[in-house]
Order: C-alpha cells, then sequence, then structure tokens
C-alpha cells in the first residue's frame, strides 16, 4: 500500500510542476528606458537629472532617479498594458502620480509619450 501512495504522490506532483507554467512575456517595452535633463544653474554650474525605468517580463520594475549621479530615488514600480496604453504606478512613492504612457517610434528611436504630448523616456 505504501508502493501505491507513493507511486501516485509522485505523479501527482510531477502533474502539479507541469501545470503551474507562467506565460512568456514578450511585450516591447520590455527594457532600460531613461530621461535625461541637464539644467543651467548659472553661468558654470549644471545640475543634471537621470530618470530611469527597468521593465521586466513579470509586469513589474525598477525606477532610479539620479541628481548630479547620486541616487535620489530608488523604488520598485507595476505596469500594465492595454490597448497600447501602459500605465506605471509607483507604489512605494505616496506624491508621484502615476505616468500613462504609450510607446511611439520615431527617426530618433522608441520614446515613451505622456499623454500631456510630452516625453517620458527614450529607450536605451
Amino acid at each position: 500500500m505504501k508502493k501505491i501512495f507513493s507511486f501516485l504522490a509522485i505523479i501527482g506532483i510531477i502533474l502539479a510542476s507541469n501545470c503551474s507554467r507562467i506565460p512568456e512575456n514578450n511585450d516591447p517595452v520590455i527594457g532600460i528606458w531613461s530621461n535625461i535633463e541637464v539644467k543651467s544653474i548659472s553661468r558654470t554650474q549644471k545640475s543634471t537629472n537621470r530618470q530611469e525605468w527597468i521593465f521586466n517580463d513579470a509586469y513589474l520594475g525598477r525606477y532610479h532617479n539620479y541628481n548630479n549621479g547620486a541616487i535620489d530615488v530608488l523604488t520598485d514600480f507595476k505596469w500594465e498594458e492595454e490597448d497600447g496604453v501602459y500605465t506605471i504606478s509607483y507604489p512605494g512613492i505616496e506624491n508621484k502620480q502615476n505616468d500613462v504612457v504609450t510607446m511611439i517610434k520615431s527617426e530618433d528611436g522608441e520614446l515613451l509619450k505622456a499623454t500631456d504630448g510630452q516625453t517620458l523616456a527614450i529607450r536605451e
């Protein structure tokens, strides 16, 4: 009886492990996107702000904000896509609004454009 129970347990484990595959996500937004802003503080000094989004295939990602080369913000984000419109939400940052963007291909490369027409990021 122990042999039959062990055999059935092994069969059950094999069947359960074969049924739990994660579907592959080949969304074109997956990758690294960035936005760099350079502001003149004075005639000789400049301030650099770099934002970076790393999209992964599990509908999650990592957001970095660098001010003059030092990390200012580092958090995870969630993203979803519906009819070509991407919504990026930042659950770790209360004062940052969700970004709603579309992906556009141009001569300059691939861009994430916000709904107000501003460029959020460029694919690296």
